[in-house]
């Protein structure tokens, strides 16, 4: 864990990124991929799947700097994987069928559902993402952290993309109560989550389970490797004291 603000105040909204923070999408992806591509009699290689998972995380990377719209997205991926590997399927019913199961698709990061139950009633919990709407839904409706969430922000709804201010303001404006001073953005993204966060004014935590390189343009206010080391960030003692025994009476 790396701290690098001043943890005297209580934080009381709580930001979660969902894909890859809450929820495992390398394992979502990599399973709707598999479906779609025998669908289409493809033979799910790993050098498909992560050529196709590079691909996919260029173009997202793309839409944070407004260079594509989700929309043109959903089907630009799959044409680029077909020229890439010269698959003999269909961009559009390739990308309609993996969109089609990755919305069945949905699985906890380990520590998510603990976490989630742990903080509920004491703070204001709140999913913040930049996934398409109806698979999103689909997703978190499916997923046992549903019942901890307060309200999930989908930035087709809110009008703006992470990490535009606009969409920060908006989420702020739809949170009764909310202050910045007192909220945290938690996020795996750099350049999504945490320099979104940080342009908006908010304290972040970056969620780094593979200990990736931070290339310095982007500084959290916090650093953390497993979902467990957000609860003394977040947590006062006599809350730390409360958790830890309900972790040993589950392990008894």
């Amino acid at each position: 864990m790396i701290r690098r603000g001043n943890n005297d105040m209580k934080y009381k909204y709580l930001l979660f990124d969902a894909d890859d923070t809450l929820l495992d999408f390398r394992r979502s992806e990599r399973e709707a991929l598999t479906d779609a591509m025998l669908r289409f009699g493809i033979h799910p290689t790993e050098e498909l799947i992560k050529g196709y998972s590079e691909i996919n995380d260029s173009l997202w990377k793309l839409l944070e700097r407004g260079g594509i719209g989700k929309n043109e997205l959903r089907v630009r991926r799959f044409e680029l994987f077909s020229e890439k590997y010269g698959l003999d399927a269909d961009p559009h019913m390739l990308a309609a069928e993996y969109t089609d199961r990755l919305a069945e698709k949905s699985f906890p990061v380990n520590g998510a559902v603990e976490l989630c139950a742990s903080l509920r009633g004491k703070y204001r919990l709140f999913i913040i993402t930049n996934g398409i709407k109806n698979i999103q839904e689909s997703r978190l409706g499916a997923s046992e952290l549903k019942q901890y969430i307060e309200k999930s922000f989908i930035s087709e709804e809110m009008g703006a993309e992470k990490p535009s201010p606009l969409f920060f303001d908006r989420v702020a404006s739809a949170i009764d109560g909310f202050d910045r001073s007192f909220a945290l953005v938690i996020g795996d993204s750099l350049t999504s989550d945490i320099a979104g966060g940080i342009a908006a004014g908010i304290d972040t935590c970056w969620f780094n389970p593979n200990h990736a390189e931070n290339p310095g343009k982007v500084i959290p206010t916090y650093e953390i490797a497993s979902l467990e080391e957000l609860y003394p960030l977040v947590m006062e003692q006599d809350e730390l004291a409360n958790v830890g025994l309900k972790n040993r009476r589950h392990q008894c």
